[in-house]
């Protein structure tokens, strides 16, 4: 990401005065991420995220920020929204939608190991089970109506054989018999974006806990095997787009202990692998070609998502 909109010391400690943290003591960008606006902030009592929202809507919002607080409630590790002197949860600050959250500790670990994957996917299987009791409902922002609107924005950028697998993945997702049945699987609040760069750990190397898990702003309400097929694609991906047959075993079988996968999820597993893959790919093609101005501007590689949705399409191991 990026800053998209400036905000200074002086513009903040303005704004912090309608919350009982105290003073202002440092203001910094965050340079990750490609959606929002993002600091940290530290006060005389604490150390928090800032965030403005670049294309969420105001209607949209408090979804996620409510979403934040009910996982919060219920011990998982995430975030958790401040409220203001007024109790509201979302203010406005230069023009934008902006919310305080609390600073989870820890820092991503890129390189994970079976240990990780193993806590990454118990923890998932916990949050899917502590939404289930989440009342709200929003839909996967990144869902298939996203990937119909999106890839004709993004196709005249491509030479005919990306344009040729694209077209035909869309096709394959939005005809095949275990699309249609998407809606049928078992669905609740999804992350829809637990990259390893959204959990952070804590302690030493190869004995490192689970510290949270952030950057809830892609969530909605989904089939829970696109959660699990998301989580996958990257933390078990090898250099060249396919998957590490041992960390994915791992992952899945945490995810398992916590939440079993039905007959109908089973089946439906390599197409929902493909469909992460798509949506990862179509959405790095739109931030590396439609990209908007920012003053600190990080556009991921789409190449890599065409790479793992060749491998996913190429075949994948059972989901046992």
């Amino acid at each position: 990401m990026s800053v998209f909109t400036k905000v200074t010391s002086e513009q903040l400690s303005g704004w912090l005065s309608r919350y009982p943290l105290g003073t202002l003591v440092e203001l910094k960008g965050i340079a990750s991420g490609i959606e929002n606006t993002n600091y940290f902030v530290t006060t005389t009592s604490g150390r928090y995220v800032l965030t403005l929202f670049e294309r969420l809507s105001e209607a949209e919002l408090p979804f996620y920020l409510n979403l934040m607080a009910h996982l919060a409630g219920h011990a998982i590790p995430c975030p958790a929204p401040i409220a203001d002197c007024d109790r509201a949860l979302l203010g406005h600050l230069n023009g934008k939608p902006a919310t305080l959250v609390t600073c989870l500790p820890g820092r991503p670990v890129m390189a994970p190991a079976a240990h990780h994957c193993m806590l990454i996917g118990a923890a998932l299987a916990r949050l899917h089970a502590a939404g289930q009791s989440y009342g709200a409902r929003q839909d996967n922002p990144r869902g298939p109506h996203w990937w119909q609107e999106t890839a004709p924005r993004v196709i005249p950028f491509l030479d005919e054989p990306r344009q040729a697998l694209l077209q035909s993945e869309l096709d394959a997702q939005l005809a095949a018999p275990a699309m249609a049945r998407r809606e049928a699987l078992p669905s609740g609040p999804v992350h829809a974006d637990l990259f390893r760069d959204n959990a952070l750990w804590e302690g030493a190397d190869g004995q490192e806990k689970l510290g949270g898990i952030i950057d809830f702003y892609f969530a909605g309400v989904d089939a829970l095997l696109f959660d699990v097929a998301v989580t996958v694609n990257d933390w078990c991906v090898l250099p060249d787009g396919g998957l590490d047959a041992a960390r994915c075993a791992v992952l899945l079988d945490a995810y398992g202990r916590e939440r079993s996968f039905t007959a109908d999820e089973r089946a439906a597993w390599p197409l929902m692998l493909r469909a992460a893959a798509l949506r990862f790919w179509l959405s790095r093609l739109y931030d590396f070609y439609l990209p908007r101005p920012g003053e600190l501007t990080h556009a991921h590689d789409p190449e890599h998502f065409r790479r793992v949705l060749e491998q996913r399409r190429a075949g994948v191991p059972a989901l046992v």
